[in-house]
């Protein structure tokens, strides 16, 4: 399990999953791929979830998370245990970052 320094009181490791599918797509596009958090608000009230790019946002410091394969950079206030990468959409396909499986930070 990759170990990631953060503040502390939260958690200091993270396993990571890329999907072969989202490995190919991430090296296609340079091979680095950048993970932060985005929250929204909807009738039941604040909604966070993870966005994803293969290139920097220079507003954010991001920091390196060890992944197989890729080059990977967060931005997140605290970790899940668990960071799933794939690919999602039908007709133009996007990399995708899961919160310990969910599609929204928990």
């Amino acid at each position: 399990m990759p170990s990631f320094t953060h503040r502390p009181g939260y958690r200091s490791t993270i396993e990571v999953s890329v999907s072969p599918k989202a490995a190919a797509l991430i090296a296609e596009r340079g091979g680095r791929l950048f993970v932060w958090s985005r929250t929204s608000r909807c009738c039941r009230g604040p909604v966070c979830t993870l966005e994803t790019s293969t290139g920097p946002d220079h507003r954010r410091s991001f920091r390196r998370i060890e992944a197989d394969g890729i080059e990977l950079y967060v931005d997140l206030r605290s970790l899940p245990a668990t960071l799933e990468v794939d690919v999602g959409g039908l007709t133009r396909r996007s990399v995708r970052a899961y919160w310990n499986g969910l599609a929204w930070v928990g």
